[in-house]
């Protein structure tokens, strides 16, 4: 008696166990920005790649304040008509002054060639933030000015664009399962006279993000990260435009090591590209960066280093 009991309720408990979770469409989780469908896979494919000798260096004032200084020398590409890359050789310095607060961040810039740049980011409410960064540039019609308003929902973010040029845009991104999640944009450039409509799709877990996005302007974008382990990671993405007939896609890998982290990829053109930063200390990070295209006969290798 007591051993047929036993395994009626062992029955009945592994009837419970297979019964699946239901999902609770009330209590979704928060998507990422619509702007940043690709994080991962940009993340692993498009570090900042750079040719030449950099240095930055970033002094804490206090707590919120900071100062920062940026050397840079290497050969800058220069447009030509020619198979083969013509390089200039360039340098420039950089000054920045950062402020960071819980509330509100603020991040200028100044460079030799007379640019100015700044970014600013305000929380005015604690669903709604600022957001804004603006150039100015000696250059003609280059100096630009770009502000977003975000506001994140509880299953949902929308954000709205306003940019010097007559330029208006908005995004909208919600969660329809709790690892699908699907969203749309519209924009319209008054100075070019040219507007577009977009749609993109989500699907993430613990183990894999793949995200797909289509827009009116001819583009398509498909990217996929699959996560090995807390290390490892491969990735891969498919551009096209079916207006222009170009496509490219290429396959990488991010590699986090316990003070090193190794990131390369391969493309369609033939272009490989590898990427390191090493911490030597704490606060002390050396940099290199390679990027071969024998197609082109271009290649680019940098070194840097970043203190503070």
């Amino acid at each position: 008696m007591a051993t047929n009991i036993d395994h009626t309720a062992t029955a009945t408990a592994n009837k419970i166990k297979e019964v699946p979770n239901k999902v609770d469409y009330l209590n979704l989780p928060c998507p990422i920005p619509y702007e940043e469908l690709h994080r991962e896979a940009l993340m692993s494919l498009k570090p900042e790649l750079f040719e030449g000798l950099r240095f930055d260096f970033t002094k804490g004032l206090n707590q919120k304040f900071s100062l920062s200084h940026s050397v840079f020398m290497g050969p800058t590409e220069i447009p030509s008509q020619s198979s083969e890359a013509i390089k200039i050789p360039t340098a420039h310095y950089e000054f920045g002054a950062n402020f960071i607060d819980p509330q509100l961040m603020l991040f200028g810039r100044v460079l030799t060639d007379g640019r100015v740049n700044a970014r600013v980011k305000c929380d005015l409410t604690d669903n709604l933030a600022l957001k804004a960064n603006a150039q100015l540039t000696s250059e003609p019609h280059m100096s630009h000015a770009m502000f977003n308003f975000d506001y994140k929902g509880k299953d949902y973010r929308t954000q709205l664009q306003l940019g010097n040029g007559a330029l208006f845009g908005a995004s909208y991104i919600q969660s329809v399962t709790p690892h699908v999640s699907l969203g749309g944009e519209v924009f319209w450039a008054g100075q070019h006279r040219k507007s577009g409509i977009g749609y993109a799709a989500r699907y993430e877990t613990d183990e894999l993000v793949a995200t797909g996005q289509v827009a009116s302007t001819g583009m398509v974008a498909l990217s996929y990260v699959q996560k090995l382990s807390q290390k490892v990671s491969l990735a891969t993405d498919f551009m096209y435009n079916y207006m222009s007939k170009d496509v490219t896609s290429s396959v990488g890998y991010d590699y986090i090591l316990r003070q090193a982290r190794l990131r390369g990829k391969i493309d369609s053109n033939g272009c490989i590209s590898a990427f390191l930063e090493e911490r030597l200390s704490m606060g002390l990070m050396f940099i290199l960066s390679a990027e071969l295209d024998h197609r082109k006969k271009d290649y680019k290798f940098g070194f840097g280093l970043t203190v503070g």
